[in-house]
């Protein structure tokens, strides 16, 4: 069984930081895409940026300069440092991944999701 758990969301003043991690565990043999999007509230799932096995970078333009992802690929987690942030951040943050099984079966994998609300 894999899964994806997520932890570091909170509460933050605007212009604020905060370091979002995903750690996948389970029968893992590898991990290729690692991402993640958000939710506000009444809007749909979002891009926010990705990262491959080899740490090429992918980010949202609303993001970009702001945020930054990263990956440890021997815990098999993916991070998102989150700086200057703003009001319309706030939104519920969920990590994807691509992920093989020690059968060598591919599935792509979502977490909880961790909730990020940042504040005037």
């Amino acid at each position: 069984q894999v899964q994806l758990v997520e932890s570091g969301g909170g509460l933050v003043q605007a212009g604020g930081s905060l370091r979002l991690s995903c750690a996948a565990s389970g029968s893992i043999a590898s991990v290729s895409y690692m991402a993640w999007f958000r939710q506000a509230p009444g809007k749909q799932r979002e891009f926010v940026a990705e990262v491959s096995s080899d740490s090429r970078q992918n980010y949202a333009d609303s993001v970009k300069g702001r945020f930054t992802i990263s990956r440890d690929n021997v815990k098999n987690t993916v991070y998102l440092q989150m700086n200057s942030l703003k009001i319309e951040d706030t939104a519920v943050y969920y990590c994807k991944a691509r992920i093989s099984n020690i059968q060598y079966v591919s599935n792509t994998y979502w977490g909880q999701g961790t909730q990020v609300t940042v504040s005037s």
